[in-house]
């Protein structure tokens, strides 16, 4: 091929007004290249991070000294390539300045051919420091935009929001459940790429009109030239060849062929059938000889968000392939703080922690990045769809013609590199900007507008219109048509008065709840606040022990020490859970069982939430809670910790996100209502069996009925009144088990008390736990002689139980399987299990 790509890895740098050369490791950045020396501490530790905020005031740079081979100086066309700055950069070659950065999405091309030589090429990039240069616009402007998690005063800045001026992750200047670390670095991939003749730039294969039928393709092909010629595109999946005559002329030639593949094998999201997917190549063949190659893997699937009048109001919910999907899982922010950390296995881990969660979707929340290619293949090949949020969150933007430019430029960019991909079900405008500002109604919103004069405020709302209702929903159209465009999350619609702007009322459009959590409402109002989609609502809790242990010393170990209030980013969250604790839970004796404590109030917070949206379908058709994962180990609403840990949450989630799902409702406190949530496509015939348990594992009572739940939606089975059905005996020392079975498999099942947890008659359990002779993988039994709630199998290997955080009733053995993380990791024995339940915290 006509074609050769040279690596750039051998890397030094340096603060631009040190002397000293250090070696840097590239992908990467200042932060983590300082730390790998020693040169500072580590910046997740203690109160470190308040100790770093000097970087970020610092101009860096970056130098390579290398060759270039023979064969790849002789190419006609010779190109540096940076697939990520980060952020405001000038490179210069062999002296010459060939290129300024000024956006950390984007990726940078440039013509070094001239000023390349066989040897003795030295390449540098010189990093402006993100504060200094910002700074001097918000001075020019004379008021600061509202940037809700600017974590400025932090940054040693004062008042001044200078995240909304830099397309850099707006995260990075801090969130309130992140840190504020504002790098600088080469943050993904620099190499040489030479070519000749022809090259394919871009293959896109747009989905025109898919069904299970027929699929309607056009094949796009963007091919540069050198010269006019005449060739034959061939275009593959495998098992058709599509041929096409070419004319070409020295410079981009766009070209396109229609296909058509008859019966084709369609992608599915995970629990409705296979990620399918196909490979596409192009050749492009002159005179016979192949001079230019491209393969892409798509999908095939036709989606679309269906916003239609119903008699709750206004749909919204995914259609694929024809059926309506209730979207299952969470919000995805950045892995880490610093980026190049994040290892293809970081990546491989969270897909697969969703997709063992029972997920089908993650949001990619408007704070972080776009992800790069590997992220989106593994949602591809995992069926995990994605709502993908362009990255703007929680600040109003300027509108001036650079910055719009700036914006057009990046939001070209990333359509067009990830609308092959299959996931991809939605772009979104923005995260909480329309609500925040509530531009319509002056009691709406944040508090953000009242703080402007009148010319301001329509001055930043012009800017925000002209981002988010004009240029991001054309680039969309332009270069995704097939993809639905959402402006702002949460929306009603885009009416242009106050009906726009998302309330827990709200009857259309999506919603982000936080009435629970932030406004301390009980979690009994999950069953009462739905949306018809639930993209963002949370509560928080600590990571657990090993975790904290490892930002935290044995004397930091107190709710009020400083480095417990250095990883809580919102000042309030400790007295929240206590708060919650104090009603639901009791509350725990100690530190360590405040941590423990903390996990059981945000699962079953999460609980309560997911089974509500669940069984309120298909006025709710979606459930996305916040958040998946962490950028560094910190209290927050994450229900996988920074290390992967997961929490008790994620463990509670995998089972409300069972594709057929058996809940129980007790909001009412004199009832409970049994639904069973089915996202199967055929209806299911079943048994439904009921039993009344004492605490000391006594069997009070057992009913049984068959029933029937509809495919694809909620279905109300059985009323049981707590009056009628206890007779008279003491509700603080009962338990209800319901189990869902099919053909005598048990499908689902769970437990229900009358009374919470703080009211409950709980003894000390004395627990057992035995290993499973010859099974494939590290299982266990356990075994109680009194009820057992909330029990914690704590292990020493790096992993996940397929169960945990599980309540044990006496006499009934419950089994469980350990997933390591590692696929070479020792196996786990039960010596290596230590075993927590609640009453040895309270």
């Amino acid at each position: 091929m006509n074609r050769r790509i040279m690596q750039l890895t051998d890397w030094t740098f340096k603060a631009c007004d040190d002397e000293e050369w250090l070696a840097a490791k590239v992908p990467g950045t200042v932060h983590t290249d300082l730390l790998r020396h020693g040169r500072i501490p580590h910046p997740f530790k203690g109160t470190n991070e308040h100790r770093l905020q000097w970087m970020d005031k610092k101009d860096w740079e970056y130098e390579a000294h290398f060759e270039v081979e023979e064969t790849l100086l002789a190419m006609s066309n010779l190109e540096l390539v940076f697939e990520g700055l980060d952020t405001y950069a000038d490179i210069e070659v062999n002296g010459v300045r060939v290129l300024s950065t000024n956006n950390m999405f984007l990726r940078w091309v440039v013509d070094v051919k001239p000023y390349l030589k066989p040897s003795h090429n030295t390449l540098q990039v010189r990093f402006r420091s993100p504060i200094r240069e910002d700074m001097p616009k918000v001075e020019k402007r004379g008021y600061n935009f509202p940037a809700a998690n600017d974590q400025s005063e932090l940054g040693e800045i004062g008042e001044h929001h200078l995240s909304v001026y830099a397309r850099k992750a707006p995260y990075h200047y801090g969130w309130d459940w992140g840190p504020r670390f504002v790098t600088s670095g080469i943050w993904r991939d620099v190499y040489l790429q030479g070519w000749k003749g022809a090259r394919i730039q871009d293959l896109y294969v747009e989905q025109v009109r898919v069904t299970q039928e027929q699929a309607n393709l056009a094949a796009h092909l963007e091919i540069e030239s050198e010269v006019a010629c005449d060739g034959v595109i061939l275009l593959s999946n495998g098992e058709q060849v599509w041929e096409s005559k070419v004319s070409l002329l020295p410079g981009i030639n766009a070209r396109s062929l229609s296909i058509v593949i008859s019966q084709p094998k369609l992608w599915w999201s995970r629990g409705l059938g296979e990620a399918h997917r196909y490979s596409f190549t192009a050749q492009l063949v002159v005179e016979g000889n192949t001079v230019a190659r491209s393969e892409v893997k798509v999908g095939l699937r036709q989606i679309r968000l269906v916003r239609e009048e119903d008699s709750y109001g206004t749909s919204f919910y995914f259609e694929l392939n024809g059926v309506p999907v209730f979207a299952k899982g969470a919000n995805h922010i950045p892995n880490d703080s610093f980026l190049p950390d994040i290892t293809e296995e970081r990546y491989r881990y969270e897909v697969k922690t969703a997709v063992a969660s029972n997920m089908n979707m993650l949001r990619v929340w408007g704070g972080g990045i776009y992800e790069p290619d590997l992220f989106y293949d593994l949602c591809d090949e995992h069926g995990i769809l994605v709502w993908q949020d362009f990255l703007f969150a929680c600040s109003m933007y300027p509108g001036d013609e650079a910055f719009l430019q700036n914006v057009r430029l990046e939001a070209e960019y990333n359509v067009k590199r990830l609308r092959n991909h299959a996931c991809i079900a939605l772009w979104c405008g923005n995260n909480e900007i329309d609500v925040a500002w509530g531009h319509y109604e002056e009691k709406l919103g944040w508090g953000w507008k009242q703080n402007y004069t009148q010319a301001q405020r329509e001055e930043m709302w012009t800017a925000y219109e002209r981002i988010f209702h004009q240029l991001l929903p054309e680039v969309v159209a332009a270069y995704a048509p097939h993809t639905d465009y959402w402006a702002s999350s949460p929306m009603e619609d885009i009416t242009g008065d106050a009906s726009q702007h998302a309330r827990y009322s709200s009857t259309r459009g999506d919603m982000h709840y936080w009435g629970v959590w932030h406004a301390l409402e009980p979690i009994e109002n999950y069953n009462v606040t739905i949306g018809r989609f639930m993209s963002e609502y949370g509560f928080q809790s600590f990571p657990e022990r090993k975790t904290v242990e490892a930002y935290a010393e044995s004397s930091d170990m107190d709710l009020m020490s400083e480095v417990m209030k250095a990883h809580q980013k919102t000042g309030s969250g400790n007295d929240k859970m206590r708060t919650y604790m104090e009603r639901y839970l009791r509350l725990p004796t100690d530190f360590y069982g405040f941590i423990y404590m903390s996990q059981i109030m945000q699962a079953e917070a999460m609980k309560a939430a997911i089974e509500a949206h669940r069984r309120h379908r298909p006025l709710c058709m979606g459930t996305l809670y916040w958040q998946l994962n962490d950028c560094w180990p910190v209290a927050s609403w994450s229900g996988v910790d920074y290390y992967g840990r997961w929490k008790a949450m994620q463990f509670f989630a995998k089972k409300g996100f069972k594709d057929v799902m058996l809940s129980i409702d007790g909001t009412s406190h004199t009832q409970a209502d049994l639904y069973i949530c089915s996202d199967a496509l055929s209806t299911f015939h079943g048994e439904l069996e009921w039993s009344l348990y004492r605490f000391d594992g006594e069997c009070l009572r057992v009913e049984k009925r068959q029933v029937t739940g509809e495919a694809n939606a909620s279905t109300k089975l059985l009323t049981l009144v707590y009056k009628e059905w206890l007779e008279g005996m003491d509700p603080a020392q009962v338990v209800l088990k319901a189990r869902l079975l099919s053909n005598g498999e048990i499908v689902d099942e769970k437990l229900h008390y009358m009374l919470p947890a703080t009211e409950l008659a709980l003894m000390k359990p004395q627990i057992t736990i035995t290993e499973v002779e010859g099974a494939e993988r590290a299982t266990f039994t356990l075994m109680t002689d009194v009820l057992a709630k909330y029990v914690w199998l704590e292990h020493e290997v790096e992993g996940y139980m397929s169960d945990n955080y599980f309540d044990l009733i006496p006499g009934i053995p419950y089994e469980v399987a350990f997933q390591p993380r590692d696929s070479q990791a020792a196996a786990l024995g039960k010596e290596q299990i230590t075993i927590h339940s609640m009453t040895d915290y309270c």
